[in-house]
């Protein structure tokens, strides 16, 4: 579990990250699933966008996606959320 400075500090550092996946009408499948996991492993804070044709909210992707990953939230804010998994050897220094 994340601490609220700890989540700040996330913030701080996904704020000028792109968006590196976008889950679209298809929902979250198995690929997109997959798909952040190796985001995950390499960069272990990702940025994600729910298109409007999508049958879910932001809020409830990420919750899911957490779910599914075993990762933290970090943020939601519009279409867009944030999701941290820390790796084996850690890298973000926060």
């Amino acid at each position: 579990m994340l601490s609220s400075k700890d989540r700040a500090a996330l913030r701080r550092l996904a704020n000028p990250i792109e968006t590196i996946l976008q889950i679209g009408k298809g929902g979250i499948t198995e690929n997109v699933i997959r798909q952040a996991d190796e985001a995950l492993c390499a960069r272990e804070l990702i940025k994600v966008r729910v298109l409007e044709t999508a049958m879910l909210t932001a809020r409830e992707a990420c919750g899911e996606m957490a779910r599914a990953l075993s990762a933290e939230p970090v943020q939601c804010i519009g279409t867009r959320f944030v999701l941290y998994r820390q790796s084996k050897e850690k890298k973000i220094v926060f």
